[in-house]
Parts: structure tokens; C-alpha cells; sequence
């Protein structure tokens, strides 16, 4: 420790670099993120890069679980074949065929807890939910644009991936064909309800 050699890289200060696109995604505020997102049902075809992917995954993994077991799996499907057969079985809905799509499934067999079967499916559920629900967030932060597909027919989406594991839904995501505005919602007094 005392004889060796110092290391003389400053850790800081730090010479001044340009912000990398990456570190503009990162001080995103997560209120504008969820304020303008919209569903987008027309992508480019353009390529969605390595490091976004990464990033939506990353976020997948942080989303909240019954007892921290992440009971989901997500299917990365890059197959046209499949994406084709996913779109059939979304009800011939064409925009499954999407430059990324997702399919987050169930994985009851994750949850180690002491509950009936129903419950720990409900928890998979949930987990697999929430998982999407914040890879989409992050995938629109990234600049990309998302569809949620949640009207599947479960046994050909399963049929399609090779896979025993429920789907809860698809994830469809792209670069925009052009950036939609977000619809009104409802107004929060009739949303909320005091009791």
C-alpha cells in the first residue's frame, strides 16, 4: 500500500466535456416524460440503438415487485417470423411490427412467497405490468415513441415465443414517424375519490 507506485488520475476535478446525449436522458424530468407521452402507431424504420435498449431494459429491472422477486420475463423479439405471428395473434394489429418489440410475460415460478397460486399470479401479473409500464417511460424519455398492445390472444402469443410463460402484454417501440401531442384527460376531480 505505502511502497506502491501512486495513481496521479485526478478523479476530480475532471477536465470539461460536451453532455453526452446520455446525460441529457438522465436529467429528464419524469413528470414532462409522463405529461407527453402518447401512443404511436406509425414508426421509421430506423434502427433503435444498442445503449437505448440497454437503458429501457435497465428500467424494466428497477420497476417495483412483490418481495423484490421479478416475477416477469421479457422477451426481446427480433424475428420477423415472430413479430409477424405476434401480430396476427394481437388481433392483426400491423404496428406489432415494430424496429423493437417486447413481450413481457408472467413468471409465477419467480415468487417466493407463502400465498395461494392466485395470489402469486396476481403478484407475476402486477410485476410484469409495472415492468412495462416503465420501459415504456423510459423508451419516450429516450426520445422513442411506444404502443401498448394489450389485446392478445395469449395461447398464440406463448405459441409464437416457444414459451409456457403468460404474456401480460407487447411493447412496440421506435423512433416516431412524427411526434403525436398528448390527449386530454379527465379532470382530477373526477378522478379522485375522497372517502
Amino acid at each position: 500500500m505505502y511502497g506502491e507506485e501512486k495513481n496521479t488520475e485526478l478523479i476530480y476535478p475532471k477536465a470539461e466535456q460536451a453532455p453526452s446525449e446520455m446525460d441529457d436522458v438522465l436529467q429528464t424530468n419524469i413528470f414532462n416524460v409522463m405529461l407527453s407521452r402518447r401512443s404511436q402507431r406509425k414508426f421509421e424504420e430506423k434502427e433503435v440503438e444498442d445503449w437505448k435498449l440497454e437503458m429501457i431494459f435497465a428500467a424494466a429491472d428497477t420497476a417495483p415487485t412483490a418481495g423484490g422477486f421479478q416475477g416477469f420475463e421479457i422477451f426481446h423479439i427480433k424475428n420477423s417470423e415472430v413479430k409477424q405471428k405476434l401480430a396476427d395473434a394481437a388481433n392483426k394489429q400491423p404496428y406489432v411490427n415494430a424496429p423493437v418489440v417486447l413481450v413481457f410475460c408472467m413468471n409465477p415460478l419467480r415468487v417466493k412467497m407463502n400465498f395461494s397460486q392466485d395470489i402469486i399470479r396476481k403478484f407475476s401479473t402486477q410485476d410484469a405490468t409495472l415492468a412495462a409500464a416503465y420501459a415504456q417511460l423510459a423508451a419516450h424519455a429516450l426520445g422513442l415513441s411506444t404502443v401498448w398492445i394489450g389485446m392478445i390472444n395469449e395461447q398464440d402469443v406463448m405459441s409464437a415465443l416457444g414459451t409456457d410463460l403468460v404474456p401480460s402484454s407487447i411493447l412496440c417501440i421506435g423512433y416516431p414517424f412524427k411526434m403525436l401531442q398528448p390527449k386530454p384527460k379527465r379532470s382530477l376531480v373526477e378522478l379522485i375519490h375522497e372517502i
